[in-house]
């Protein structure tokens, strides 16, 4: 059952449950933030978990800690009613490490990285009980250099730049 409106600020909810995940780096202060069964699905890896014991094993040995020391998250928007929080986000980091979440088994690259991705947060009783994570994967392959783009409809960094900008590059030939 869902939390009455009016009842947390459930963007507040998950701005501190971002900061546990990437600043406090604890996991036990992240599972404070969701609820008994939380489910967490990095959509295009399909990484996470579902049941707390999972999700707690999944942050505290592949996600938690894990990130580059240049990692930035920037929201573009953010969307919320009395149920999600929507946030629209650009992803930067310098591929250094083995990540789990993103890129499972593919050794680093020392390349730059620059993805758009959508965080679904669904809520329940003013705590996380559903996290989806999306991002183009196929952008991401091309940036660290796994993917070619010549003879396929994807693109890399130009993802980011479009939507910054504003304007989208238009990439369909007539």
């Amino acid at each position: 059952m869902s939390s009455s409106p009016g009842d947390t600020d459930l963007g507040a909810l998950f701005d501190e449950h971002v900061a546990d995940e990437f600043v406090v780096q604890d996991v036990a202060a992240t599972m404070t933030t969701m609820t008994d069964a939380p489910v967490v699905n990095h959509v295009p890896t399909t990484a996470g978990g579902a049941g707390r014991d999972a999700v707690a094993e999944f942050y505290r040995d592949h996600f938690i800690g894990q990130w580059p020391a240049d990692l930035t998250i920037t929201r573009l928007t953010r969307t919320a009613d009395a149920e999600r929080v929507v946030d629209e986000m650009i992803i930067r980091f310098t591929h250094d490490r083995v990540i789990d979440a993103l890129l499972p088994g593919v050794a680093p690259t020392g390349r730059q990285v620059e993805i758009a991705a959508v965080a679904v947060v669904g809520c329940e009783d003013g705590k996380v009980a559903y996290e989806h994570i999306y991002w183009d994967q196929a952008s991401l392959l091309v940036q660290v250099g796994l993917l070619n783009p010549e003879a396929l409809p994807v693109t890399g960094k130009e993802q980011v730049k479009a939507l910054l900008e504003n304007e989208p590059l238009n990439t369909l030939q007539p």
